[in-house]
């Protein structure tokens, strides 16, 4: 499994923008109020975060601490994968919280920063999930297998070492 790169992240969050902007643009050009997300979402998304954390380090103390009980690869795998996950969505949802920010920033008359306070709350909320989740990533890589080699380390025409 390849890692989290940044231009995914980036692309994730230019796109959860796109469509924070264009719901808010949609919503007032109807003559609704605009989206607001709800105060709990930023909590859940640190919650996220620290979760992922939790569940990589288990991986990791049983990678570097030899006395430590073994983790299934599976179960690293699967931490991994969440934390993959967690960090695209901590992207998506910054991001779009994010673009709901920017439409009203570029309003005739910028709200007070008490009716901002949930975007805010939420673009911090999905960067610090975007952090954990990676440093999550990070803790799930497990070291190469001893018998594995590099296929650019052989010199050609070398006879294989047995």
């Amino acid at each position: 499994m390849k890692r989290t790169s940044a231009i995914t992240l980036v692309v994730w969050a230019i796109l959860g923008a796109a469509v924070g902007f264009v719901l808010d643009l949609a919503l007032t050009g109807a003559g609704r109020a605009t989206f607001s997300p709800a105060l709990m979402l930023p909590i859940l998304l640190v919650a996220l975060g620290v979760c992922c954390l939790a569940f990589a380090w288990p991986v990791h103390r049983s990678v570097k601490d030899p006395r430590a009980p073994r983790v299934d690869p599976f179960r690293a795998v699967r931490v991994a994968v969440l934390a993959k996950s967690s960090s695209m969505l901590g992207a998506v949802v910054g991001g779009f919280a994010g673009g709901l920010l920017v439409f009203l920033l570029t309003r005739p008359v910028v709200p007070g920063l008490g009716s901002m306070a949930a975007q805010i709350a939420t673009v911090v909320a999905g960067a610090v999930l975007v952090v954990l989740a990676l440093v999550a990533e990070h803790l799930c890589t497990l070291p190469k297998d001893p018998d594995e080699r590099e296929p650019d380390t052989a010199e050609p025409g070398a006879e294989p070492e047995f």
